[in-house]
């Protein structure tokens, strides 16, 4: 196995301090100010503040200490403006407080952490207010993300583009535990694809995880792990102290008993102090020479210093690995800490949710020299003058340019976009075309388009306009299919100038890109306009991933096709039923399935400018969400082709099919059955429809391009009734939509997806609902046997219909 790169890892004698050593004092006593308030701030919720419920709060004072000298050293001496950090979710007090020391959180927001409007359980950059890089909460993510995040800071630096912004580090502090996430090692692959660089990930080995010690030996496996991928590998595993100690007589003894011992001994010993350290050491390791002497030397409390002076708690050591990592390759440290170190909690291996008791915080507080009431005073216990010490905070490199969200100017885009319509064609082949011509324009917005897909481009539209636009890499490629004159309809050249990221098949990977890239305005002030496409079933596979990432409130396009048992002959494990229920459930992803091509065109322009929407855009006339701030969609999309209209959108159609829909055919006080639809399934209502000429009053058909958008226009309307009263809220789309069909007439759903989809139509206005589709996995067939099997055919809508009739008071089919 390679050496490791570091001193600290080797157990040789500790280097020369990197820096002088008034900063390295000036920095220890900022390590004790970040343990002191973290833990504070978490005892504060749990013991002081009132609870009206009895729930603990938690807070996780352990997890945050072993984290403690490494955000220290990070945050007050390395980092830079430019450099972007994932932090380790149960780190979050930790990085509170440090941002209050920097003057970016306060102090009420910190004694309401995890309440209401206060700091939040784990570092949001959507609901804290301190200057939080990247969100994490669900573990493993925050790392990838990072993976991806570097991706798109090369991608723009290919582009030209970031001149006003350095290129900086994307770090991740990662728990050990969090390394047993599979998503983690599906983004190192696509690193060493992507030829990743300045990413660091920055491991918590401290061994300990919510249920367990960890296994031995998985230090080699991180170790193989991380170097098969390309990365550098960093161990800082030794103290100076621990590093003098071996460099004595007797000294690489101790250095090989340590290195031996068992992670749950070492754990247990470090629980149970100096005395317990002291027999331990002597039983094994005396001999009246020279290493009994010194172990002997100490004193308990001296002792168990020593044996817990680990390389992540000792911050010259630390400087010293990062000050010494390349930035053209990724590096991977890994730092041995004590879970709790620095407080009664470490070691023991319940730790994990243990909370200091209130006598416990007492004997802590004493130590930390805190007066009663001064608590939350940002220097109170710290021998170094108050002005020093914001002057050294001040010129701290990471602070210099204050909070680090950036911004860049919305992009310009058309209300229509260009396509090539034909007498028939599917939704995605629609997409292709839309995409196609997008490639073709010159215009500013169309180059602020980036795609990706998780080897499933030419098989989801983007072929044509990946032929168009080339395909990225950091490192130019040469096509040797072109070079070699072998004929092929992909003109996929590889190079800095391309516009889309091919990812192999992980849709974890595909949503943390599209959210690396959706939040590129605000990480690196450059504009970019995500689309990402994926088999439609396989949303379900990267779920936690787009969570994550509408949740960060990351904005891009994502199109889902091809898309319900209408995909026909490929099977039920390519058949998606429940996608359109994950669209209208999902926060910050508003989901549309259109039916025909001109929707989509009218959908697609609209999504373009969505995206780009925050908080002080006012919402355009016709969106009947008034409060809504914009975000990511979500397009169902089919491969059935589907004889297209002959019409010409107007405004008022074109606003009708983003706010969710429209009528095809509109009812009449008579009317007493309304079809109402999304997608693919609109022949099949058509064809109903014209075989019920005999019904009273006609058939109305409401075509339905969003049931998410309907839905979420209701209920705010709801909302703002419950709020200010019945007369303070315009009506919602729907309700305007529903308010011409009359009371007692049957409304009959369908959709190729899940029935509940459009089945809360018929509570709008108290109609009888008759709901159609999906229920059970699909299977191989044609189109014709599958809609007629599953009941989505002419047949099973008539006999819907004619079932929905038999009820008091309904007109007769």
């Amino acid at each position: 196995m390679p050496e490791d790169r570091s001193a600290a890892a080797t157990g040789a004698a500790a280097p020369p301090p990197t820096v002088d050593a008034d900063r390295l004092a000036m920095l220890s006593a900022l390590e004790r100010k970040v343990l002191w308030l973290s833990h504070w701030m978490i005892h504060n919720a749990n013991h002081l503040r009132p609870k009206h419920d009895g729930l603990k709060v938690g807070g996780h004072q352990a997890s945050c200490a072993s984290m403690v000298t490494l955000m220290t050293a990070l945050y007050f001496h390395l980092l830079r403006p430019e450099d972007r950090v994932a932090v380790k979710p149960h780190a979050s007090p930790v990085f509170h407080a440090i941002q209050y020391l920097l003057g970016h959180q306060s102090v009420d927001k910190m004694k309401d952490f995890r309440s209401l409007g206060g700091a939040q359980s784990y570092p949001s950059r959507t609901k804290d207010a301190d200057d939080v890089d990247i969100s994490t909460g669900s573990v493993g993510l925050g790392a990838a993300q990072t993976v991806f995040a570097s991706i798109v800071q090369d991608y723009l630096d290919g582009k030209g583009w970031k001149q006003e912004w350095p290129t900086g580090r994307m770090i991740a502090l990662v728990g050990d535990a969090e390394l047993d996430e599979g998503n983690i090692y599906e983004a190192l692959l696509e690193g060493w694809k992507n030829h990743l660089r300045n990413c660091w990930w920055i491991i918590d080995y401290n061994r300990q995880s919510l249920d367990a010690v960890v296994r031995e030996g998985l230090y080699a496996r991180f170790d193989g792990v991380f170097r098969a991928f390309g990365w550098d590998v960093v161990t800082v595993k030794y103290g100076h102290r621990l590093r003098d100690a071996f460099a004595r007589p007797g000294g690489d003894r101790l250095r090989e008993w340590i290195d031996a011992c068992p992670n749950q001994l070492y754990s247990a010993l470090t629980f149970q102090g100096g005395a317990a350290w002291r027999k331990r050491l002597l039983d094994e390791l005396g001999d009246q020479g020279p290493l009994q002497a010194f172990i002997e030397s100490h004193s308990d409390h001296e002792l168990q210093a020593l044996m817990t002076n680990l390389g992540g708690h000792d911050l010259p050591a630390l400087l010293e690995a990062f000050e010494n990592a390349p930035t053209d390759r990724p590096v991977v440290f890994i730092c041995y800490t004590v879970k709790g170190f620095g407080t009664p909690l470490a070691g023991h291996k319940d730790n994990h949710g243990g909370i200091m008791t209130p006598e416990q915080m007492a004997a802590f507080k004493q130590a930390h020299r805190i007066r009663d009431g001064e608590e939350w005073t940002p220097f109170e216990g710290l021998e170094t003058p108050a002005d020093d010490i914001r002057a050294f905070l001040d010129a701290v490199p990471f602070n210099a340019k204050g909070r680090r969200r950036l911004s860049a100017p919305r992009v310009a885009v058309p209300e229509r976009l260009t396509w090539r319509p034909a007498d028939t064609m599917s939704t995605q082949a629609g997409f292709g075309t839309l995409m196609d011509e997008l490639g073709r324009s010159k215009d500013d917005y169309a180059t602020r388009i980036l795609t990706t897909s998780p080897d499933v481009a030419s098989n989801t539209g983007l072929t044509g306009w990946i032929n168009r636009t080339g395909l990225f890499s950091r490192l130019p490629q040469e096509d040797t299919f072109k070079a070699e004159k072998v004929p092929s309809m992909q003109k996929w050249q590889l190079s800095p100038e391309g516009r889309h990221v091919e990812l192999g098949i992980a849709e974890m990977n595909l949503f943390l890109m599209l959210s690396a890239a959706g939040l590129s305005h605000d990480l690196f002030g450059e504009r970019l306009l995500p689309v990402g496409t994926l088999y439609d079933p396989f949303v379900m596979r990267g779920l936690d991933a787009l969570n994550y990432a509408c949740y960060q409130d990351a904005r891009f396009i994502l199109a889902g096709t091809p898309s319900g048992i209408t995909l026909a002959p490929e099977g039920g494990a390519h058949q998606s039923v429940g996608t359109p229920l994950i669209g209208m459930a999902q926060d910050g992803l508003a989901a549309f399935e259109p039916a025909w091509v001109d929707e989509l065109e009218a959908i697609l322009a609209w999504s373009l400018d969505y995206i780009q929407r925050d908080g002080s855009d006012p919402a355009p006339e016709h969106d009947w969400l008034r409060d809504e701030k914009g975000g990511s969609v979500y397009l169902r999309l089919s491969t059935r082709g589907i004889e297209q209209p002959s019409r010409t959108l107007d405004k008022s159609l074109r606003d009708q099919i983003v706010a969710g829909g429209y009528w095809l055919r509109e009812p009449t006080p008579a009317t007493s059955v309304v079809l109402a639809y999304q997608g693919a399934v609109a022949p099949n209502v058509l064809e109903a429809a014209g075989r019920m000429t005999t019904t009273p009053g006609g058939v109305g058909v409401l075509s339905v391009t969003s049931a998410d958008r309907l839905d979420a226009g209701w209920r705010a309307a709801q909302r703002t009734r419950r709020r200010e009263g019945e007369g303070r809220a315009k009506p919602s789309h729907v309700e305007r939509l529903m308010a011409s069909v009359p009371r007692d007439a049957l409304l009959v759903t369908i959709i190729d997806g899940h029935p509940a989809t459009l089945s809360w139509l018929g509570g709008v206005r108290g109609h009888r609902v008759q709901a159609l589709g999906v229920e059970h996995f699909g299977q191989s067939g044609s189109i014709a046997d599958l809609h007629h099997t599953y009941g989505l055919d002419a047949d099973a809508i008539v006999a819907a219909v004619a079932e929905g009739g038999r009820g008091e008071g309904f007109r007769q089919v």
